[in-house]
């Protein structure tokens, strides 16, 4: 039953990831890598396919052998923050939110730029 659980939460992160690729507000590398993490709980089988898949299996060998992430995908994922948070402000959200995103944002900035540059 435990194995069900994490193949659920690996489907539902790479659920989420794929949304990332479309909607900027949502990053697609951590939900992918959270993804490969649940699957090797729960499906060996779903796992080894996301790790040989061409465009999410660097990505996930590198975070798990080096904890590294491409400073390619990191300056992608700091130039969506900005876009996405210049977009909240052209929206002209209340500024508590903004303060709420600006926060968020700055810390996921600091952790994607905390992690040691990757190979591409």
């Amino acid at each position: 039953m435990i194995r069900l659980y994490w193949t659920i939460l690996g489907l539902i992160a790479l659920v989420l990831g794929g949304i990332g690729v479309l909607l900027p507000l949502l990053p697609t590398t951590p939900f992918v890598i959270l993804a490969a993490f649940a699957f090797a709980k729960g499906s060996p089988r779903l796992a080894a396919r996301l790790e040989q898949n061409p465009t999410f299996g660097p990505i996930i060998r590198e975070w798990r052998d080096n904890g590294a992430i491409a400073l390619r995908y990191k300056v992608l994922a700091i130039v969506m923050m900005v876009i996405t948070f210049g977009a909240s402000v052209a929206a002209d959200l209340a500024t508590p939110i903004l303060l709420v995103q600006a926060v968020c944002l700055l810390c996921a900035a600091g952790f994607i730029l905390s992690r040691p540059n990757g190979p591409g």
